[in-house]
């Protein structure tokens, strides 16, 4: 039959289509008009009264049903910003509603959720018109007509990406949120599922190539089912409904690729909102797809973050037992492993490993399992070591799509094993909808087809959807748009299910699959790793002080456990509170707020968190040391004596600073303003404790301080180095007989300040660019005076106004013990999008430069040569970056930063930035921090740098006690590592579950080993065991010769200790 009309015009016909569905265009006659066949917002039916609650107080059910309510109704505003409004609510069905569905519909633009007059939470609203829109709530299913209902629904105000302008801007405070919709209405389930159909059908016509028959076909049908409409008449809805089925009904072949849609909600531990809000941001999403599982039963949601489970479980208990309720049925599943979703460049190996212990032994306690997919599609990058502790907390797959974010080159793969620089490999996927909230839409099963780089060895893929960030997660329309999606001819296909059957197939089905080794470098967002550098110094800070709180408790501990010595004794180990700091730490690491991309609330929450770390770490430190060194035992002693504590698995020597204390005797140097003074250290053993004298050896070589020609040096038996009028470094000479080198290179400078403009293209906090090397100056010019002049310590004082707001203190030394120059700098920081970095010429040429990262160290190009070698112009590095050639390298260290930028022979740090979103104040104030800089004969690989590294980081705790005590206390180390220079004990705590001690090793080179671990505490067994601290293996131990314990290059090694059931004598 001829058509009687013009040919169909594509664009046209598209348009026409997406205003059918519209509610901004023709929304009183097209589909969208017809989704309530009823609707009433009369007084007479719905009943508000309203309690804000003062000063931003989030108050618990309880609390708020005693309060005092007053009327409010539609049209009402309600704020300031973070503020929180109760609601009760009484309802009543019209009477001439029959065995009807009845929404409660609420728009106040924000978040709200609904509850039981038991206190129970129902339900999470959302308001706006964004895709996370959420505003019915099913009152019931069938009506009878006339019955009552009454709840309470909590209002925050804020809405799904806090109070900021421009997504990610600083928040307002003094938002209002008006209340534009309370009613109620009955759904046309009829024009319900028209309007669900038709999605997909126009989605298709869109998305699916337009030369395609089934696009054509798409096309026409949505066009047909259109021109059938007419509002009003639910027959013609009707007629729509069965040309849409028409089509549908078309299904796919067998090769088809296959997609698993797993629901998820991303919810940001915090981000652009405080902690405190997460809390009811995770009662809200979680409540509602608790409610989608009771209309859904096939329907799968997964949720990571342990610490998210732990608020629901304290704050909201009866939702927690919903939740467990569809834990054991199978659809809410438990997933991820660890604490929280951390940043996974920054945090230390041991917080990686703490990460994975308590947050699988929170789902393992809880659940009753273990996860054993690691999941994290949000985070920054993906440190090299990670397969390593993947496979070592018990999980056996990676999830990720972050790195489909990359703004200079595509990550080449999708389905692939990451290997790991310990040769640890797992199997990875990265959802080809390069998505984790998606919508369920034809044109995502599309572009996951498109977009999978791995087909010719996998037919299988993750459609991971729910709105996210924010949380909220998937809606119903979802669920119903993948039940349509599910086989349909022109797709692929896709069914909801598990993410973990989904890697078991994977697994199994998979062809020989493609490798990716080393880090998943993100290319974006790389100045996270400097943003708010008080944070990550807290970090820093925070790992290493509970690293030795742990020791020191432990060997106390053990002593305890098998001496009973002193009777008198009232120390115990501290695990509830270690407990409590770890998770402090933990929760901080999340990878919106220790990245520094946070509102500046969440930093107010995260540095009292952190000084409760400090406060509670140190209280337990001076407990452990003073059951040591009997500390409060000798306080009234008239002599005093030095004890020292090495932490560290090796011998040091070093200079320390130590305060004058009356009875201690003379000390060898003074400092300038004379309540301090210096002393040396001498060969203090590791992992021990031994008295600490105030002379200086006959034959020891000083350090000088002098000015020579207009140039300020400073020299000891190692090196010379000299510092023009400005504090640059302009000579650095090794004074070795065999070295003998300048490592300056002519007319060029180290310790050379530089201010970079540091404008990115959207995201503030989180990017800088590479373009930002191309337009930087050199800061403010300075002074420099001698301030110290030995015999131990020889210091120069650095004064630059470094800008116009902005100033540094700086003081630089060398001791006469060590090749090392420290720089011990404080800036007093006002700037606005302006990078601080401090930059080091050495004459050394070497194509890579090596960075330190969680138990071992990457390599990375120092040239652009390549698009991937220059998209690695800002990079993160640990304690440490060293650039050696053959013979010789130099290191620079630190004490709390993270960015490096090494290209050729020029080593720079970054120090400091100042962007404006989402904290406009951030990094402003006053920074302390320091850097070093390390000459050292050989390459990197036969280098003492990493042992350097620690000591920066965890100086010799010195402690004033009795002369007696100082003089006579056992100089034995309590652990000793031998025969291995290149393993490093990391770490010494009690057991999780028993009296027995864990320690963890890890080899630092990469090379093999041969390790032998002895003891003088009373060690009966060791067996090697998982990050969980499963036993694995049992070791060989001789009390006399100790175990051997064989490392390969760059292993993690986890023991357990038991000990003998004996008195013994410590001596």
């Amino acid at each position: 039959m001829a058509s009687s009309y013009p040919r169909i015009v594509r664009d046209i016909t598209v348009e026409r289509c997406e205003k059918f569905l519209s509610r901004n265009f023709y929304s009183d006659v097209n589909l969208f008009s017809q989704l309530y066949k009823e609707r009433e917002d009369s007084k007479k039916y719905i009943e508000l009264y309203v309690y804000s609650v003062p000063d931003l107080k989030r108050i618990p059910f309880e609390e708020a049903i005693k309060s005092k309510y007053t009327k409010a109704e539609r049209g009402d505003s309600f704020g300031p910003s973070w503020s929180t409004h109760w609601f009760h609510i009484n309802v009543k069905i019209p009477g001439n509603w029959k065995n009807e569905e009845v929404h409660f519909l609420w728009d106040s633009d924000n978040e709200g959720m609904i509850w039981t007059v038991e206190g129970v939470p129902l339900q999470g609203l959302t308001g706006g018109y964004g895709n996370d829109r959420r505003v019915e709530y099913v009152l019931t299913r069938s009506c009878k007509g006339g019955e009552t209902f009454e709840f309470y629904l909590e209002m925050a105000c804020n809405g799904m990406f806090g109070n900021g302008n421009n997504t990610i801007g600083p928040p307002d405070p003094n938002r209002t949120f008006r209340l534009n919709t309370v009613e109620l209405g009955v759904p046309n389930k009829d024009a319900w599922g028209l309007f669900y159909d038709f999605q997909i059908i126009l989605d298709m016509a869109k998305e699916i190539p337009h030369d395609t028959v089934r696009s054509a076909q798409a096309l026409y049908v949505a066009n047909n089912i259109v021109n059938v409409f007419q509002p009003g008449d639910n027959k013609t809805i009707l007629e729509g409904r069965k040309i849409a089925q028409e089509f549908l009904k078309n299904k796919n072949g067998s090769t088809q690729h296959k997609l698993t849609a797993v629901g998820h909600c991303h919810i940001d531990t915090a981000w652009l909102w405080p902690y405190d809000e997460t809390k009811r941001k995770v009662a809200r999403s979680w409540s509602t797809q608790v409610g989608l599982m009771e209309i859904y039963p096939d329907y799968k949601f997964v949720c990571s973050q342990a610490q998210q489970f732990e608020w629901l479980h304290e704050y909201y208990p009866k939702l927690f037992d919903k939740v467990k309720e569809k834990s054991d049925k199978g659809q809410f599943c438990t997933i991820g492993g660890t604490w929280v979703e951390m940043d996974c460049n920054l945090p230390s190996g041991e917080s990686f490993c703490r990460q994975f212990l308590y947050g699988q032994r929170y789902f393992e306690h809880n659940f009753g399992k273990r996860s054993k997919v690691f999941w994290l599609p949000d985070t920054f990058g993906y440190s090299a070591q990670l397969p390593q502790i993947i496979k070592g907390a018990g999980l056996e797959y990676f999830f990720t799509q972050k790195l489909s974010w990359n703004n200079i080159n595509k990550f080449p793969n999708t389905t692939f094993y990451w290997i790991g620089i310990d040769g640890t490999k797992v199997l990875t996927h990265m959802c080809p909808a390069e998505s984790y909230v998606s919508q369920c839409t034809a044109g995502e099963l599309i572009n996951s087809v498109r977009n999978h780089k791995d087909k010719e060895y996998s037919n299988e893929s993750l459609l991971v959807f729910g709105n996210g960030d924010g949380g909220g997660g998937p809606l119903a329309s979802m669920i119903e748009r993948l039940q349509r999606l599910k086989d349909i001819d022109g797709l692929a296909k896709v069914e909801m299910g598990s993410a973990e059957e989904f890697y078991e197939r994977l697994e199994k089905n998979s062809k020989e699959l493609v490798s990716w080794k080393g880090e998943l470098y993100f290319e974006l967002h790389r100045g996270t790793y400097t943003s708010h550098g008080r944070i990550k110094r807290y970090n820093r800070k925070s790992e290493l002080l509970l690293r030795d709180v742990e020791l020191l408790s432990t060997i106390n501990f053990i002593k305890l456990q098998t001496e009973n010595k002193d009777k008198d004794s009232t120390f115990n180990y501290p695990k509830k509170e270690l407990d409590k700091l770890w998770k402090y730490v933990l929760l901080n690491q999340f990878h919106d707020v220790l990245p520094g991309s946070s509102i500046e609330m969440v930093y107010d929450d995260a540095t009292k968190f952190y000084k409760e770390v400090e406060k509670t770490g140190n209280i337990l430190l001076e407990n452990a040391l003073d059951e040591l060194f009997k500390i409060s035992k000798s306080a009234e002693s008239a002599k005093k004596g030095l004890l020292a504590f090495n932490t560290l698995g090796w011998n040091r020597t070093e200079v320390i600073e130590v305060p004058v204390h009356e009875g201690l005797g003379k000390l060898p140097q003074l400092s300038k303003d004379k309540k301090s003074g210096f002393v040396l250290v001498n060969d203090v053993i590791g992992l021990g404790a031994q008295g600490v004298g105030l002379g200086i050896p006959d034959n020891f070589t000083q350090v000088n301080a002098c000015v020579i020609n207009d140039l300020f040096c400073l020299q000891n038996k190692y090196i010379s180095a000299k510092f023009d009028k400005h504090g640059r470094l302009v000579s650095l000479i090794d004074l070795d007989l065999k070295s003998n080198r300048e490592l300056i290179p002519e007319g060029q400078y180290g310790n050379k300040f530089n201010m970079y403009e540091d404008i990115p293209l959207f995201w503030d906090a989180w990017d800088v660019e590479i373009y930002h090397l191309q337009k930087g100056h050199e800061a403010g010019l300075g002074t420099v005076k001698i301030i110290e002049t030995g015999p131990l310590r020889a210091s120069l004082l650095l004064e630059s106004k470094i800008s116009k707001t902005s100033t540094l203190r700086q003081v630089i030394s060398l001791t006469a013990v060590s090749p090392r120059i420290d720089f011990d700098t404080t800036v007093n920081w006002d700037e606005n999008r302006q990078f601080l970095k401090v930059e080091f010429p050495f004459d050394i040429n070497n194509d890579y430069a090596t960075y330190e990262t969680q138990f071992g160290f990457i390599r990375r190009p120092t040239h652009y040569n390549t698009t991937w070698d220059s998209a690695k112009f800002e990079v993160c590095g640990h304690k440490f970056a060293d650039l050696s050639e053959y013979g010789y390298g130099v290191a620079l260290l630190n004490d709390c930063k993270y960015g490096y930028a090494i290209h050729e022979n020029v080593m720079r740090l970054s120090l400091l930035r100042a962007p404006k979103a989402p904290d406009a104040h951030c990094d402003i104030g006053t920074h302390k921090f320091k850097y070093a800089i390390l000459p050292h004969a050989c390459s990197f690989l036969e280098s003492n740098v990493v042992r350097e590294a620690y000591q920066l980081n965890v100086p010799l705790i010195i402690r004033t006690t009795s002369e007696e005590i100082a003089q006579a206390y056992d100089t034995r180390s309590y652990f000793t590592i031998s025969n291995a220079p290149n393993v490093i004990l990391d770490t010494v705590k009690r057991a999780e579950d028993s009296g027995e001690i864990i320690m963890r090793l890890f080899e630092a080179y990469g090379g093999h080993a041969k390790a032998i671990l002895t003891s003088i505490l009373p060690l009966e067994h060791i067996y090697e065991t998982n990050i969980l601290e499963d036993n694995t293996c049992h070791i060989n131990y001789h009390r006399q010769n100790g175990a051997i314990i064989n490392f390969r290059p760059f292993q993690v090694i986890t023991l357990k200790v038991t000990l003998r059931e004996q008195e013994w004598t410590f001596l």
